[in-house]
């Protein structure tokens, strides 16, 4: 018989990490997966950057010149259940050690862990 273990994590990387521990530790792993929101990425490159707007001078001037603002960017432009990056991660393995994973996942960090049959 085989299970699905899952677990939620705070972010990818850590669900990365228990992945591959678990990996290490078992060899009856037959499928895994990730599932995490991919626009938090976007959020992270934000904390570093600059926000430029361009303003036009005069509707009536023919050269057209325009100013630019520059403000520094913080990841607070795009709303805050978008930049949530808990990842949920689950593994099918054989019935024997569904509890193994479950407890390997609690331990390294695993949050609502499930084992279904």
């Amino acid at each position: 018989m085989i299970s699905r273990v899952s677990a939620e994590f705070e972010s990818p990387e850590l669900a990365e990490l228990a992945l591959n521990k678990v990996r290490e530790r078992i060899s009856e792993i037959y499928s895994s997966g990730l599932m995490y929101n991919r626009i938090s990425d976007r959020a992270l490159s934000l904390r570093n950057g600059s926000i430029y707007t361009v303003i036009p001078t005069a509707v009536t001037t023919h050269n057209y010149i325009t100013a630019v603002i520059e403000s520094p960017s913080t990841e607070d432009v795009i709303p805050e259940p978008s930049r949530r990056r808990n990842t949920k991660l689950y593994v099918i393995c054989s019935s024997d050690k569904a509890s193994e994973v479950s407890g390997m996942f609690t331990a390294l960090g695993g949050l609502g862990v499930k084992t279904e049959i």
